[in-house]
């Protein structure tokens, strides 16, 4: 069940991005079943209202705001991350991204976790990774209600779509841990 409140109403988002969580998904268990990475989806949590026989929820609410929908760990770094599609051909709105989830990014980077959000473009045919630190950036830099497409082709990292794993998107962290460990030595 995937339901969010708008004042008094509730709106169903059932199949919002679901391809691209799909895709992760499957990228997910390919990391897993060959011992590259531990990521796993993490269960919005729900407080069930009522249910109907057999073990099928009919109502339920929000218990608390989630944080990120995806984290685990790879090479021993924490990883925590979100998921996220547009329409949109110019830009992505960043009324996707909640203000409790940003406070989140703030605190995985605080702890030298790695966070950041995978955006998909869906009328592009794009998909990037933007860091957390890129996206804290641009909301801390910029006025606007959208992060253009630009800012993702400027400082995000596009992700090529293959069989397996379909969304490759530790080969960006691969990159972002050797530069990193480089400024470190």
């Amino acid at each position: 069940m995937n339901y969010t409140k708008q004042k008094n109403n509730y709106i169903n988002y059932a199949n919002r991005g679901m391809q691209l969580e799909n895709d992760i998904n499957e990228t997910n268990l390919y990391y897993k079943n060959f011992d590259i990475a531990l990521i796993y989806k993490k269960p919005t949590p729900i407080k069930v209202i009522k249910m109907e026989y057999p073990y099928k929820i009919k109502e339920g609410i929000f218990e608390t705001p989630s944080t990120l929908d995806y984290n685990g760990i790879y090479k021993g770094r924490y990883l925590d991350f979100d998921a996220k599609e547009t329409n949109s051909k110019t830009s992505f709105p960043l009324s996707n991204i909640h203000k409790h989830q940003i406070e989140h990014i703030k605190k995985v980077i605080f702890h030298q976790g790695i966070s950041f959000i995978i955006v998909s473009f869906t009328s592009l045919n794009e998909i990037y990774l933007l860091f957390g630190k890129d996206l804290l950036d641009f909301i801390n830099n910029n006025k606007r209600k959208s992060i253009p497409h630009s800012y993702f082709k400027e400082k995000g990292h596009l992700i090529t779509l293959k069989y397996a794993p379909r969304i490759d998107y530790l080969k960006v962290i691969d990159k972002y841990m050797e530069v990193k460990w480089k400024t470190i030595l």
